[in-house]
Protein backbone atom coordinates (compact mmCIF):
# COMPACT_ATOMS: atom_id res chain seq x y z
CA UNK A 1 0.00 0.00 0.00
CA UNK A 2 3.27 2.37 0.87
CA UNK A 3 4.14 1.82 -2.79
CA UNK A 4 1.00 2.67 -4.06
CA UNK A 5 1.49 6.27 -2.45
CA UNK A 6 4.69 6.65 -3.63
CA UNK A 7 3.98 5.63 -7.49
CA UNK A 8 1.15 7.79 -6.99
CA UNK A 9 3.05 11.08 -5.64
CA UNK A 10 5.72 10.21 -8.13
CA UNK A 11 3.17 10.54 -10.84
CA UNK A 12 1.69 13.52 -9.02
CA UNK A 13 4.93 15.16 -9.24
CA UNK A 14 4.92 14.39 -13.50
CA UNK A 15 1.86 15.76 -13.86
CA UNK A 16 2.68 19.56 -11.61
CA UNK A 17 5.56 19.60 -13.99
CA UNK A 18 4.00 18.56 -16.73
CA UNK A 19 0.46 21.40 -16.28
CA UNK A 20 2.89 23.52 -14.57
CA UNK A 21 5.80 24.13 -17.22
CA UNK A 22 2.69 24.19 -19.99
CA UNK A 23 0.88 27.29 -17.93
CA UNK A 24 4.54 28.95 -17.36
CA UNK A 25 5.18 28.96 -21.11
CA UNK A 26 2.08 30.41 -22.11
CA UNK A 27 2.52 33.11 -19.31
CA UNK A 28 6.44 33.68 -20.37
CA UNK A 29 5.39 33.87 -24.38
CA UNK A 30 2.67 36.43 -23.59
CA UNK A 31 4.58 38.63 -21.60
CA UNK A 32 7.29 38.25 -24.76
CA UNK A 33 5.11 39.05 -26.97
CA UNK A 34 3.62 42.44 -25.69
CA UNK A 35 7.24 43.24 -24.89
CA UNK A 36 7.67 42.64 -28.89
CA UNK A 37 10.55 39.83 -28.24
CA UNK A 38 11.36 38.18 -31.60
CA UNK A 39 9.99 34.39 -32.09
CA UNK A 40 13.66 32.56 -31.85
CA UNK A 41 14.63 34.91 -29.32
CA UNK A 42 11.61 34.03 -27.08
CA UNK A 43 12.41 30.33 -27.29
CA UNK A 44 16.48 30.49 -26.18
CA UNK A 45 15.44 32.78 -23.25
CA UNK A 46 12.07 33.24 -21.26
CA UNK A 47 10.65 30.05 -23.26
CA UNK A 48 13.84 28.04 -22.34
CA UNK A 49 14.08 29.36 -18.03
CA UNK A 50 10.92 28.09 -17.83
CA UNK A 51 11.13 24.90 -18.87
CA UNK A 52 14.35 24.44 -17.35
CA UNK A 53 12.88 25.47 -14.00
CA UNK A 54 11.75 21.76 -13.32
CA UNK A 55 15.64 20.90 -13.74
CA UNK A 56 16.50 23.29 -11.45
CA UNK A 57 14.52 22.72 -8.86
CA UNK A 58 15.29 18.93 -8.99
CA UNK A 59 18.73 18.80 -9.19
CA UNK A 60 18.96 21.53 -6.08
CA UNK A 61 16.47 19.72 -4.49
CA UNK A 62 18.30 16.54 -5.05
CA UNK A 63 21.75 17.91 -3.77
CA UNK A 64 20.53 19.20 -0.58
CA UNK A 65 19.23 15.98 0.27
CA UNK A 66 22.37 14.36 -0.80
CA UNK A 67 21.18 12.48 -3.96
CA UNK A 68 24.18 13.00 -5.69
CA UNK A 69 23.69 11.08 -8.51
CA UNK A 70 20.51 12.60 -9.25
CA UNK A 71 22.05 15.87 -9.97
CA UNK A 72 24.28 15.31 -12.74
CA UNK A 73 22.33 12.91 -14.01
CA UNK A 74 19.71 14.97 -14.62
CA UNK A 75 21.32 17.77 -16.17
CA UNK A 76 23.03 15.71 -18.52
CA UNK A 77 20.35 13.43 -18.86
CA UNK A 78 17.45 16.04 -19.96
CA UNK A 79 20.42 17.72 -22.43
CA UNK A 80 20.37 14.00 -24.08
CA UNK A 81 16.20 13.85 -23.46
CA UNK A 82 16.00 16.82 -25.05
CA UNK A 83 18.11 16.93 -28.19
CA UNK A 84 16.75 13.18 -29.26
CA UNK A 85 13.71 12.29 -28.18
CA UNK A 86 11.95 15.99 -27.90
CA UNK A 87 14.07 17.59 -30.85
CA UNK A 88 14.42 14.13 -32.74
CA UNK A 89 10.73 13.44 -32.71
CA UNK A 90 9.94 17.29 -34.17
CA UNK A 91 12.24 17.12 -36.63
CA UNK A 92 10.74 13.96 -37.93
CA UNK A 93 7.13 14.87 -38.00
CA UNK A 94 8.41 18.60 -39.39
CA UNK A 95 11.87 19.59 -40.21
CA UNK A 96 11.69 23.21 -38.99
CA UNK A 97 12.62 25.25 -42.27
CA UNK A 98 14.19 28.94 -42.92
CA UNK A 99 15.75 29.21 -39.71
CA UNK A 100 17.59 32.62 -38.77
CA UNK A 101 20.85 31.33 -38.02
CA UNK A 102 22.72 34.11 -36.75
CA UNK A 103 21.30 34.43 -33.26
CA UNK A 104 21.20 30.71 -32.85
CA UNK A 105 25.39 30.61 -33.92
CA UNK A 106 26.48 32.46 -30.71
CA UNK A 107 24.41 30.83 -28.39
CA UNK A 108 25.37 27.28 -29.86
CA UNK A 109 28.99 28.05 -29.77
CA UNK A 110 28.17 29.10 -26.04
CA UNK A 111 26.78 25.66 -25.30
CA UNK A 112 29.71 23.44 -26.83
CA UNK A 113 32.56 25.20 -25.12
CA UNK A 114 30.66 25.05 -22.04
CA UNK A 115 29.88 21.70 -22.48
CA UNK A 116 33.60 21.06 -22.82
CA UNK A 117 34.36 23.06 -19.87
CA UNK A 118 32.35 21.51 -17.44
CA UNK A 119 33.40 17.78 -18.71
CA UNK A 120 36.99 18.51 -18.19
CA UNK A 121 36.44 20.09 -14.77
CA UNK A 122 34.23 16.90 -13.77
CA UNK A 123 37.24 14.81 -15.06
CA UNK A 124 40.13 16.58 -13.38
CA UNK A 125 38.45 17.33 -10.10
CA UNK A 126 36.04 14.02 -9.76
CA UNK A 127 33.00 16.12 -8.95
CA UNK A 128 31.66 20.23 -9.35
CA UNK A 129 32.18 22.13 -6.04
CA UNK A 130 31.60 25.17 -4.98
CA UNK A 131 33.85 27.37 -7.33
CA UNK A 132 33.21 25.56 -10.49
CA UNK A 133 29.23 26.18 -9.20
CA UNK A 134 29.52 29.50 -8.85
CA UNK A 135 31.65 30.23 -11.89
CA UNK A 136 28.50 28.41 -13.70
CA UNK A 137 26.28 30.86 -11.71
CA UNK A 138 27.95 33.51 -13.06
CA UNK A 139 28.69 32.74 -16.46
CA UNK A 140 24.37 32.31 -16.06
CA UNK A 141 24.91 35.77 -15.94
CA UNK A 142 26.85 36.63 -18.34
CA UNK A 143 24.66 34.70 -20.93
CA UNK A 144 21.65 36.41 -19.37
CA UNK A 145 23.59 39.77 -20.69
CA UNK A 146 24.62 38.59 -23.95
CA UNK A 147 21.00 38.06 -24.80
CA UNK A 148 19.91 41.57 -23.57
CA UNK A 149 22.87 43.04 -25.85
CA UNK A 150 22.66 40.49 -28.85
CA UNK A 151 18.72 39.68 -28.59
CA UNK A 152 17.74 39.04 -32.45
CA UNK A 153 17.93 40.53 -36.15
CA UNK A 154 14.36 41.29 -35.97
CA UNK A 155 11.41 41.62 -34.28
CA UNK A 156 8.62 40.06 -34.19
CA UNK A 157 5.97 41.03 -36.18
CA UNK A 158 2.86 39.92 -34.59
CA UNK A 159 0.46 41.71 -33.24
CA UNK A 160 1.13 42.54 -29.68
CA UNK A 161 -1.94 41.20 -27.50
CA UNK A 162 -4.14 43.79 -25.83
CA UNK A 163 -4.38 43.83 -21.75
CA UNK A 164 -2.57 44.06 -18.61
CA UNK A 165 0.37 41.99 -18.38
CA UNK A 166 -0.31 42.05 -14.74
CA UNK A 167 -2.07 38.25 -15.46
CA UNK A 168 0.43 36.30 -17.32
CA UNK A 169 2.73 37.52 -14.14
CA UNK A 170 0.60 35.94 -12.03
CA UNK A 171 0.26 33.02 -13.93
CA UNK A 172 4.18 32.71 -14.23
CA UNK A 173 4.33 32.56 -10.12
CA UNK A 174 1.59 30.05 -9.78
CA UNK A 175 3.10 28.02 -12.51
CA UNK A 176 6.53 28.29 -10.76
CA UNK A 177 4.88 27.26 -7.02
CA UNK A 178 3.23 23.70 -9.00
CA UNK A 179 6.72 23.16 -10.50
CA UNK A 180 8.16 23.15 -7.37
CA UNK A 181 5.87 20.96 -5.95
CA UNK A 182 6.07 18.60 -8.70
CA UNK A 183 9.89 18.58 -8.40
CA UNK A 184 10.08 17.54 -4.64
CA UNK A 185 7.51 14.99 -5.32
CA UNK A 186 9.34 13.82 -7.92
CA UNK A 187 12.90 13.50 -6.26
CA UNK A 188 11.56 11.99 -3.31
CA UNK A 189 9.25 9.58 -4.55
CA UNK A 190 11.75 8.65 -7.21
CA UNK A 191 15.01 7.78 -4.99
CA UNK A 192 12.22 5.62 -3.19
CA UNK A 193 11.60 3.86 -6.32
CA UNK A 194 14.45 3.38 -7.53
CA UNK A 195 15.72 1.65 -4.30
CA UNK A 196 12.89 -0.62 -4.45
CA UNK A 197 13.46 -1.79 -7.58
CA UNK A 198 17.06 -2.33 -7.13
CA UNK A 199 17.67 0.55 -10.05
CA UNK A 200 21.02 2.94 -9.24
CA UNK A 201 19.96 6.41 -9.00
CA UNK A 202 21.99 7.70 -11.90
CA UNK A 203 19.84 5.11 -14.08
CA UNK A 204 17.01 6.89 -12.72
CA UNK A 205 18.06 10.18 -13.06
CA UNK A 206 19.01 10.13 -16.61
CA UNK A 207 16.08 8.13 -17.52
CA UNK A 208 12.81 8.65 -16.04
CA UNK A 209 13.60 11.83 -14.29
CA UNK A 210 15.25 13.21 -17.47
CA UNK A 211 12.34 12.54 -19.21
CA UNK A 212 9.64 13.78 -16.58
CA UNK A 213 11.82 17.15 -16.42
CA UNK A 214 11.74 17.54 -20.32
CA UNK A 215 7.95 17.17 -20.12
CA UNK A 216 7.75 20.97 -20.98
CA UNK A 217 9.88 21.43 -23.74
CA UNK A 218 8.33 18.33 -25.43
CA UNK A 219 5.28 20.26 -24.82
CA UNK A 220 6.58 23.56 -25.93
CA UNK A 221 8.41 21.84 -29.16
CA UNK A 222 4.53 19.87 -29.80
CA UNK A 223 3.05 23.44 -29.63
CA UNK A 224 5.27 25.08 -31.59
CA UNK A 225 4.55 22.50 -34.37
CA UNK A 226 1.22 22.73 -34.12
CA UNK A 227 1.26 26.69 -34.55
CA UNK A 228 3.84 26.27 -37.34
CA UNK A 229 6.64 28.17 -34.93
CA UNK A 230 9.26 25.73 -35.75
CA UNK A 231 11.83 28.75 -34.38
CA UNK A 232 10.12 28.56 -30.62
CA UNK A 233 10.87 24.72 -30.46
CA UNK A 234 14.69 25.13 -31.57
CA UNK A 235 15.49 27.82 -29.97
CA UNK A 236 13.84 26.72 -27.08
CA UNK A 237 16.15 23.60 -26.94
CA UNK A 238 19.47 25.01 -27.39
CA UNK A 239 18.45 28.03 -24.20
CA UNK A 240 17.26 24.59 -22.61
CA UNK A 241 20.48 23.14 -22.58
CA UNK A 242 22.55 25.63 -22.00
CA UNK A 243 20.22 26.47 -18.73
CA UNK A 244 20.91 22.96 -17.58
CA UNK A 245 24.80 23.21 -18.08
CA UNK A 246 24.89 26.69 -16.13
CA UNK A 247 21.97 26.09 -13.91
CA UNK A 248 21.33 22.60 -12.75
CA UNK A 249 24.74 21.89 -12.18
CA UNK A 250 25.93 25.09 -11.01
CA UNK A 251 23.67 25.73 -7.88
CA UNK A 252 23.59 22.56 -6.38
CA UNK A 253 27.30 22.90 -7.17
CA UNK A 254 27.77 26.35 -5.47
CA UNK A 255 24.87 24.94 -2.38
CA UNK A 256 27.08 21.70 -1.56
CA UNK A 257 29.30 19.83 -4.20
CA UNK A 258 28.73 16.39 -5.42
CA UNK A 259 30.64 13.94 -7.24
CA UNK A 260 30.63 13.26 -10.96
CA UNK A 261 30.13 9.69 -11.67
CA UNK A 262 32.86 7.96 -14.55
CA UNK A 263 29.81 7.33 -16.42
CA UNK A 264 28.39 10.59 -16.65
CA UNK A 265 32.00 12.53 -17.98
CA UNK A 266 32.72 9.37 -19.95
CA UNK A 267 29.72 8.57 -21.69
CA UNK A 268 27.28 10.87 -20.78
CA UNK A 269 28.78 14.55 -21.42
CA UNK A 270 30.52 13.38 -24.44
CA UNK A 271 27.18 11.74 -26.16
CA UNK A 272 25.47 15.26 -24.74
CA UNK A 273 28.03 16.80 -26.61
CA UNK A 274 27.13 15.14 -29.58
CA UNK A 275 23.73 15.23 -30.48
CA UNK A 276 23.66 18.97 -29.95
CA UNK A 277 26.40 19.35 -33.13
CA UNK A 278 24.11 16.58 -35.11
CA UNK A 279 21.51 18.58 -34.24
CA UNK A 280 22.79 22.16 -34.75
CA UNK A 281 25.59 22.21 -37.16
CA UNK A 282 23.19 21.06 -40.03
CA UNK A 283 21.09 23.74 -38.96
CA UNK A 284 23.80 26.88 -39.23
CA UNK A 285 24.85 25.39 -42.13
CA UNK A 286 21.68 24.80 -44.49
CA UNK A 287 19.34 27.06 -42.28
CA UNK A 288 16.93 24.61 -41.71
CA UNK A 289 16.89 20.91 -40.09
CA UNK A 290 15.72 17.70 -42.31
CA UNK A 291 13.97 14.51 -41.41
CA UNK A 292 17.04 12.05 -41.29
CA UNK A 293 18.26 14.15 -38.09
CA UNK A 294 15.10 13.39 -36.38
CA UNK A 295 15.27 9.59 -37.38
CA UNK A 296 18.82 9.59 -36.47
CA UNK A 297 18.47 11.00 -33.03
CA UNK A 298 15.43 9.11 -32.23
CA UNK A 299 17.48 5.70 -32.62
CA UNK A 300 20.10 7.56 -30.85
CA UNK A 301 18.24 7.97 -27.40
CA UNK A 302 16.78 4.27 -28.01
CA UNK A 303 20.37 2.76 -28.01
CA UNK A 304 21.50 5.31 -25.03
CA UNK A 305 18.57 4.15 -22.87
CA UNK A 306 18.86 0.38 -23.31
CA UNK A 307 22.44 1.06 -22.92
CA UNK A 308 21.98 2.86 -19.33
CA UNK A 309 19.90 -0.27 -17.96
CA UNK A 310 21.96 -2.53 -19.50
CA UNK A 311 25.20 -1.02 -17.28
Amino acid sequence: MEMVKVVGLFILGLVLICVGGDKLVDAAVAIARKLGIPQIVVGATIVSLGTTLPEVLVSTTAAIQGSVAITAGNSIGSIICNTTLIAGLAQLIRPTKDVNVKPLKWRAAFFFVTMIIVNVVSFVLGGLYMIPGILLCLAFVVYALLNIKFPGDEEDDEEKPEGSILIPIIMLVISAVALYFGAQFLVDNGVIIAEALGVPERVIAVTFIALGTSLPELMTSIVSLIKGYGSVGIGNILGANILDLLLVLGIPAAIRGYEVSSQTFMIDMPLGFGVMALLFVPIIIKKRAYRWQGALLLLIYAGYCAMTFMM
